[in-house]
């Protein structure tokens, strides 16, 4: 049965599609290329807006000017969804000074992990390096109670995905300062998660078990954690670090939500990306770029004149990088108002070239996708794997595990640069790359629209 039901697949492939699709592709490309409004939309985000970390006033701006942009293109619904957001602030900058046994002092770059306590002032303490959390939790308390713990496993440059070797690596962010806090040591470092060697720290978020007596973590950049490496090499190294972190009681904020009403059904095609970023650089890439792309699709429909078949629902969560409440929330939802939901669609890995889609659901539904293969392989999509869809929209599989879910696929390879930094900025992004994801988020969304 399976069997005969994929080879209708593609059979469908072949013969389904008709002109009015491949003119109507062509017209939404044409329009986000020549009459585009993502790029001076994510020009307006983050110079008007600026970095967006959750419970901050640039976070609830962004709520205000996601909603006003949405209303300007006269979708059939524009509204708010409140949810609660945690509130952490990194205070004032950090900073943070090596010293090796020659006396030899020198200045890390140095950001705190989004969560972390504070240092309450100055705090010193001998480098213990290690390699992952199994290798420090090995090891007797004696050996490490008082030291900062350094984490320095680097991304592994022979894997060709760039997010395969930032999964590869990045427990150590979200779980080497807690462990360390079990052992009683005084701080953490970590190599940043970053691909290159630079100077830039990236942050990202870490977490504390509840009961654990809570240390402070920070990471450094490549380039220090490189150099520190070679100190550690010739002798003991002290590190002195003092950051002013904050946590405050959660806060309100809000999804934002743009509709077009389906004409056939109620049947609902989610798409978006997440208005909230970290406090350093602007959000370009992660994830303004994918903001702007989802509000640019649903106006292009919108503007060619296209009316759904479903209810195409464009959401600028909230949240996904210190909770994903956001994500959570919208699903739970869904859930109580008994919502129909038939495709989920997220834009988070950066305003870089598309290359197609990942695909999350069964072998029927990977065939169906695969199947929009000739129409869209003139653009250079070509990519459409099994993969992951996204963390704003993957929540709604809990309730909704028949869903088809798809996370648009780009070239990342140069993603990691700039990821949770200060180089994530505006002018880091192409206008062009911007743009053509923007018209492939369109198609993809016209295309399960039309025929799922």
């Amino acid at each position: 049965m399976r069997k005969m039901l994929l080879l209708g697949i593609i059979a469908f492939s072949f013969n389904a599609f008709s002109n009015t699709d491949s003119t109507f592709i062509r017209k939404i490309y044409d329009t986000a290329l020549v009459q585009g409004h993502a790029y001076e939309n994510l020009r307006s985000l983050c110079k008007d807006i600026g970095a967006r970390i959750t419970g901050s006033a640039e976070a609830k701006m962004a709520v205000q000017w996601g909603k006003s942009i949405l209303e300007q293109y006269e979708l059939d619904k524009v509204y708010l969804q409140e949810i609660k957001v945690p509130h952490w602030e990194r205070g004032t900058k950090e900073a943070a000074w090596l010293t090796d046994e020659k006396g030899k002092v020198y200045k890390l770059h140095i950001i705190a992990l989004g969560g972390s306590v504070g240092t309450h002032g100055l705090i010193e303490g001998e480098v213990l390096q290690v390699e992952s959390i199994e290798e420090l939790e090995a090891m007797q308390p004696s050996q490490v109670e008082g030291k900062i713990i350094f984490f320095n496993r680097p991304f592994d440059q022979k894997m060709i995905q760039t997010f395969k070797a930032y999964g590869a690596c990045v427990d150590q962010r979200w779980e080497g300062t807690n462990a360390a806090s079990k052992l009683n040591a005084k701080g953490v470092v970590i190599r940043s998660m970053a691909s290159s060697s630079d100077d830039h720290p990236h942050t990202g978020s870490m977490h504390y078990d509840e009961g654990v007596n809570p240390i402070p973590g920070a990471a450094i950049s490549t380039n220090d954690a490189d150099l520190l490496t070679k100190w550690l090499k010739k002798g003991k190294v002290i590190l002195k670090m003092e950051m002013d972190c904050r946590i405050y009681p959660d806060q309100l904020s809000h999804n934002v939500i743009g509709e077009l009403s389906g004409n056939k059904d109620d049947q609902i095609i989610t798409f978006g990306g997440h208005l909230d970023s970290w406090d350093v650089g602007e959000g370009a890439h992660d994830d303004g770029a994918g903001i702007v792309q989802s509000i640019e699709a649903l106006r292009i429909l919108k503007d060619l004149g296209y009316e759904p078949n479903h209810t195409l629902r464009c959401v600028l969560f909230m949240n996904e990088e210190n909770g994903n409440f956001g994500g959570k929330n919208y699903a739970k939802f869904a859930a109580e108002k008994k919502e129909k939901h038939l495709c989920a669609i997220e834009t988070d890995r950066g305003g870089f070239l598309p290359l197609g889609f990942d695909v999350v659901g069964n072998e029927e539904q990977l065939a169906f996708v695969r199947s929009f293969m000739p129409l869209l392989k003139y653009y250079d999509l070509l990519k459409f794997n099994p993969g992951y869809g996204g963390v704003d929209i993957s929540p709604l599989r809990e309730y909704y595990p028949e869903m088809l879910q798809l996370g648009m696929s780009v070239n990342s390879q140069r993603y990691f640069d700039y990821h949770h930094s200060e180089a994530d900025v505006f002018d880091a992004v192409n206008k062009r790359e911007l743009e053509l994801g923007a018209a492939a988020m369109a198609v993809i969304i016209y295309l399960v629209d039309q025929y799922l």
